[in-house]
């Protein structure tokens, strides 16, 4: 059983009732509001260990509200859309959300993805890490530590979403070699359960702006015209 805290935003007042008995039977604690005014409201009052945010809501939209989570650090988000288009979910990665589900679904597969965001986001077990798992990346001034699954930069620490970690670590195992946009989106079902499809360039292009200096022209993550992208930890001087 699991008693982390879930916020369900969404309008439809019979999938909040579904999500909330179904959820509640395992384990988590619910709460469910229909709008983002509410929404504000009760993270104002509560804390969430995670949002599952409809993209169509009276008032600002779902988007709007995941850059706003995004912007000041908030929990993960899974995003819900009726739609279920590929522009949807490249959207809702570039404005920073976790994970992505189109409706109908079915509760046994938005739980499974509920389990594997909070899974990424917090970590495996460290009794549980090879030491090995354990070294960090560092590149520049920066340090990749897989374990705790963060970013630093000269110490201070750089606000990751879970797929741009996971495109990072990705890069920086395979240091100084081309690697296509297919062998990245292969490489990414290692890490997660249903990556985005067609989002590799929006993941670089948000990950750039995390790590370069001048994310128009990188050092680290540099494009390989026709052929993909390649990681340079020591930049162009490498």
């Amino acid at each position: 059983m699991d008693n982390r805290h879930i916020l369900v935003v969404d309008d439809d007042p019979g999938l909040r009732e579904l999500l909330q008995r179904y959820l509640a039977e395992q384990g988590y604690q619910l709460d469910a509001v229909a709008d983002g005014a509410a929404m504000e409201q009760h993270l104002a009052a509560h804390e969430a260990d995670l949002v599952i945010l409809d993209l169509m809501l009276p008032g600002e939209d779902g988007l709007t509200l995941a850059r706003k989570l995004r912007a000041r650090g908030g929990p993960p988000i899974i995003m819900l859309s009726a739609r279920g288009e590929d522009i949807d979910r490249i959207i809702g990665l570039e404005v920073g959300a976790d994970d992505y589900l189109a409706k109908p679904f079915n509760p046994r597969e938005l739980l499974a993805r509920i389990r594997a965001v909070l899974r990424r986001r917090e970590g495996v077990d460290p009794r549980k890490e090879e030491d090995s798992e354990r070294d960090i990346f560092r590149f520049g001034p920066f340090g990749l530590d897989p374990h705790a699954r963060t970013l630093t930069r000269e110490g201070a620490e750089i606000s990751l979403t879970a797929g741009e970690f996971n495109l990072l670590r990705i890069f920086v195992e395979h240091p100084n070699r081309v690697l296509s946009r297919d062998s990245l989106m292969d490489l990414i079902k290692g890490y997660e359960r249903t990556p985005f499809d067609r989002s590799i360039d929006v993941r670089v292009t948000r990950l750039r702006r995390k790590i370069e200096d001048d994310p128009t022209a990188p050092v680290y993550v540099r494009t390989i015209w026709g052929e993909g992208y390649l990681f340079a930890p020591q930049g162009k001087s490498a």
